[in-house]
Protein backbone atom coordinates (compact mmCIF):
# COMPACT_ATOMS: atom_id res chain seq x y z
CA UNK A 1 0.00 0.00 0.00
CA UNK A 2 1.38 3.39 -0.91
CA UNK A 3 1.24 6.18 1.44
CA UNK A 4 -1.55 7.65 -0.24
CA UNK A 5 -3.67 4.53 0.78
CA UNK A 6 -2.75 5.19 4.32
CA UNK A 7 -5.86 7.66 4.76
CA UNK A 8 -7.49 5.05 6.07
CA UNK A 9 -4.88 4.89 8.89
CA UNK A 10 -4.76 1.30 9.57
CA UNK A 11 -3.34 1.35 12.49
CA UNK A 12 -6.24 3.64 14.27
CA UNK A 13 -7.37 2.79 17.44
CA UNK A 14 -9.92 4.94 20.14
CA UNK A 15 -7.29 4.70 22.70
CA UNK A 16 -4.98 6.35 20.40
CA UNK A 17 -5.07 10.02 19.24
CA UNK A 18 -4.50 11.41 15.64
CA UNK A 19 -1.47 12.62 16.33
CA UNK A 20 0.03 9.79 17.47
CA UNK A 21 -1.71 7.42 14.81
CA UNK A 22 -0.25 9.87 11.84
CA UNK A 23 2.84 9.42 13.83
CA UNK A 24 3.15 5.82 13.64
CA UNK A 25 1.78 5.78 10.21
CA UNK A 26 4.25 8.35 9.04
CA UNK A 27 7.47 6.42 10.78
CA UNK A 28 6.46 2.85 8.77
CA UNK A 29 6.62 4.90 5.74
CA UNK A 30 10.02 6.48 6.93
CA UNK A 31 11.23 3.28 8.08
CA UNK A 32 9.86 1.07 4.78
CA UNK A 33 10.90 3.23 2.29
CA UNK A 34 7.59 4.56 0.82
CA UNK A 35 8.82 7.91 1.70
CA UNK A 36 12.17 8.38 0.06
CA UNK A 37 15.39 9.01 2.08
CA UNK A 38 16.55 12.69 0.91
CA UNK A 39 12.65 13.87 -0.66
CA UNK A 40 11.04 17.19 1.35
CA UNK A 41 7.70 16.51 2.01
CA UNK A 42 5.46 19.03 3.29
CA UNK A 43 2.25 19.05 5.73
CA UNK A 44 0.07 20.20 3.59
CA UNK A 45 0.97 17.67 0.73
CA UNK A 46 1.30 14.92 3.42
CA UNK A 47 -2.51 15.58 5.13
CA UNK A 48 -4.39 15.56 1.62
CA UNK A 49 -2.71 12.13 1.60
CA UNK A 50 -4.06 11.24 4.82
CA UNK A 51 -7.71 13.11 4.38
CA UNK A 52 -6.76 15.23 7.36
CA UNK A 53 -5.49 18.57 8.07
CA UNK A 54 -1.79 19.71 8.07
CA UNK A 55 -1.87 20.48 11.95
CA UNK A 56 -1.21 16.69 13.01
CA UNK A 57 0.57 16.17 10.25
CA UNK A 58 3.14 18.76 11.11
CA UNK A 59 3.52 17.78 14.53
CA UNK A 60 3.48 14.14 14.09
CA UNK A 61 6.82 15.27 11.58
CA UNK A 62 8.21 17.14 14.26
CA UNK A 63 7.95 14.00 16.92
CA UNK A 64 10.19 12.25 13.79
CA UNK A 65 12.69 14.97 13.58
CA UNK A 66 13.87 14.28 17.61
CA UNK A 67 13.80 10.89 16.95
CA UNK A 68 16.13 11.74 13.92
CA UNK A 69 13.74 10.53 11.14
CA UNK A 70 13.50 13.92 9.62
CA UNK A 71 15.11 17.31 9.60
CA UNK A 72 13.09 19.93 9.85
CA UNK A 73 13.65 22.27 6.18
CA UNK A 74 12.11 25.75 7.09
CA UNK A 75 9.09 26.80 4.75
CA UNK A 76 10.01 23.64 2.58
CA UNK A 77 8.96 20.77 4.60
CA UNK A 78 10.76 17.87 5.75
CA UNK A 79 13.61 15.91 4.45
CA UNK A 80 13.75 12.43 5.16
CA UNK A 81 17.04 11.40 6.77
CA UNK A 82 19.54 9.06 4.67
CA UNK A 83 21.02 6.44 6.40
CA UNK A 84 24.47 5.06 5.08
CA UNK A 85 24.95 1.44 4.66
CA UNK A 86 27.55 1.56 7.85
CA UNK A 87 24.66 3.44 9.86
CA UNK A 88 22.73 0.04 8.71
CA UNK A 89 25.56 -2.45 9.85
CA UNK A 90 26.24 -0.71 12.92
CA UNK A 91 22.46 -0.89 13.91
CA UNK A 92 22.22 -4.32 12.44
CA UNK A 93 25.00 -5.45 14.93
CA UNK A 94 23.51 -3.62 18.12
CA UNK A 95 20.26 -5.73 17.37
CA UNK A 96 21.87 -8.79 17.02
CA UNK A 97 23.54 -8.43 20.42
CA UNK A 98 20.40 -7.71 22.57
CA UNK A 99 17.38 -9.08 20.84
CA UNK A 100 18.58 -12.80 19.71
CA UNK A 101 19.70 -13.34 23.31
CA UNK A 102 16.76 -11.86 24.59
CA UNK A 103 14.38 -14.06 22.73
CA UNK A 104 15.51 -17.02 24.77
CA UNK A 105 15.32 -15.59 28.01
CA UNK A 106 12.12 -14.78 27.65
CA UNK A 107 10.66 -17.56 26.47
CA UNK A 108 9.54 -19.32 29.22
CA UNK A 109 8.06 -16.11 30.79
CA UNK A 110 5.62 -15.85 27.89
CA UNK A 111 2.22 -17.51 29.36
CA UNK A 112 -0.76 -18.27 27.26
CA UNK A 113 -2.44 -15.76 26.76
CA UNK A 114 0.96 -13.99 25.62
CA UNK A 115 1.56 -16.23 22.90
CA UNK A 116 -2.21 -16.09 21.31
CA UNK A 117 -1.53 -12.02 21.44
CA UNK A 118 1.72 -12.69 19.81
CA UNK A 119 -0.02 -15.10 17.55
CA UNK A 120 -2.44 -12.76 16.37
CA UNK A 121 0.25 -9.72 15.80
CA UNK A 122 2.26 -12.50 13.87
CA UNK A 123 -1.23 -13.26 11.73
CA UNK A 124 -1.52 -9.58 10.91
CA UNK A 125 2.28 -9.18 9.82
CA UNK A 126 1.45 -11.92 7.21
CA UNK A 127 -1.56 -10.30 6.38
CA UNK A 128 -0.32 -6.54 5.71
CA UNK A 129 2.66 -8.27 3.95
CA UNK A 130 0.53 -10.31 1.36
CA UNK A 131 -1.52 -7.26 0.34
CA UNK A 132 1.47 -5.44 0.20
CA UNK A 133 0.50 -2.87 2.94
CA UNK A 134 4.03 -1.64 3.75
CA UNK A 135 2.97 0.94 5.93
CA UNK A 136 1.14 -1.23 8.10
CA UNK A 137 3.22 -4.21 7.78
CA UNK A 138 6.13 -2.20 9.38
CA UNK A 139 4.04 -0.88 12.08
CA UNK A 140 3.02 -4.20 12.92
CA UNK A 141 6.27 -5.64 12.65
CA UNK A 142 7.53 -3.19 15.21
CA UNK A 143 4.81 -3.91 17.85
CA UNK A 144 5.65 -7.76 17.54
CA UNK A 145 9.35 -7.26 18.55
CA UNK A 146 8.43 -4.53 20.97
CA UNK A 147 5.98 -7.05 22.74
CA UNK A 148 8.24 -9.63 23.27
CA UNK A 149 11.11 -7.61 24.79
CA UNK A 150 8.52 -6.14 27.04
CA UNK A 151 8.83 -9.42 29.31
CA UNK A 152 11.96 -8.16 29.82
CA UNK A 153 10.31 -5.47 32.18
CA UNK A 154 13.52 -3.73 31.06
CA UNK A 155 12.42 0.18 29.64
CA UNK A 156 15.78 1.09 28.48
CA UNK A 157 16.08 -1.79 26.58
CA UNK A 158 12.87 -1.42 24.99
CA UNK A 159 13.60 2.19 24.24
CA UNK A 160 16.82 1.19 22.63
CA UNK A 161 15.77 -1.38 20.41
CA UNK A 162 12.97 1.10 19.09
CA UNK A 163 14.98 4.04 18.68
CA UNK A 164 16.90 1.24 17.02
CA UNK A 165 14.14 -0.02 14.46
CA UNK A 166 13.80 3.58 13.60
CA UNK A 167 16.46 4.58 12.36
CA UNK A 168 16.61 1.50 9.82
CA UNK A 169 15.53 2.02 6.17
CA UNK A 170 13.92 -1.15 4.97
CA UNK A 171 14.27 -0.07 1.00
CA UNK A 172 14.13 -3.55 -0.80
CA UNK A 173 10.16 -4.22 1.04
CA UNK A 174 8.48 -2.80 -2.15
CA UNK A 175 10.16 -5.30 -4.69
CA UNK A 176 9.98 -7.83 -2.35
CA UNK A 177 6.39 -7.65 -1.54
CA UNK A 178 5.15 -7.68 -5.22
CA UNK A 179 6.70 -10.77 -5.61
CA UNK A 180 5.38 -12.23 -2.56
CA UNK A 181 8.81 -13.03 -1.07
CA UNK A 182 7.81 -10.52 1.46
CA UNK A 183 4.91 -13.14 3.15
CA UNK A 184 6.85 -15.54 2.92
CA UNK A 185 9.77 -13.60 5.13
CA UNK A 186 6.60 -12.62 7.56
CA UNK A 187 5.65 -16.49 8.10
CA UNK A 188 9.09 -15.94 10.34
CA UNK A 189 7.47 -14.41 12.96
CA UNK A 190 4.68 -17.16 13.15
CA UNK A 191 7.52 -19.85 13.48
CA UNK A 192 8.96 -17.69 15.95
CA UNK A 193 5.55 -17.66 18.11
CA UNK A 194 5.43 -21.59 18.00
CA UNK A 195 9.30 -22.26 18.65
CA UNK A 196 8.03 -20.00 22.27
CA UNK A 197 4.86 -22.28 22.61
CA UNK A 198 7.34 -25.36 22.43
CA UNK A 199 9.85 -23.87 24.98
CA UNK A 200 12.36 -24.11 22.45
CA UNK A 201 14.28 -20.97 23.56
CA UNK A 202 17.25 -21.99 21.50
CA UNK A 203 15.91 -22.64 18.65
CA UNK A 204 13.96 -19.26 18.84
CA UNK A 205 17.38 -17.25 19.54
CA UNK A 206 18.32 -18.98 15.99
CA UNK A 207 15.46 -18.09 14.13
CA UNK A 208 15.29 -14.51 15.29
CA UNK A 209 19.48 -14.08 14.97
CA UNK A 210 18.54 -15.20 10.99
CA UNK A 211 15.55 -12.91 10.92
CA UNK A 212 17.31 -9.66 12.20
CA UNK A 213 20.09 -10.39 9.19
CA UNK A 214 17.24 -9.79 6.34
CA UNK A 215 17.70 -6.26 7.93
CA UNK A 216 21.02 -6.08 6.23
CA UNK A 217 20.30 -8.80 2.89
CA UNK A 218 16.98 -8.39 1.45
CA UNK A 219 15.07 -5.81 3.39
CA UNK A 220 17.79 -2.87 2.89
CA UNK A 221 18.20 -3.43 -0.55
CA UNK A 222 16.47 -0.49 -2.49
CA UNK A 223 15.57 -0.10 -6.12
Amino acid sequence: MSIEGASHLTMVTKSVSLRETVTQALRAAVISGEMKPGEVYSAPTLGKRFGVSPTPVREAMLDLAKEGLVTSMPNKGFRVTEVSDEDLDEITALRLLIEPPTVRAVTPLIDDAGLDRLRGMAGDIVAFAGTGDLIAYTEADRKFHIEILGYTGNKRLVTLVSELRGQTRLLGLAPLAANGTLRETAMEHVELVDLMAAGKAEDAERLMRDHIGHVRTDWAQGG
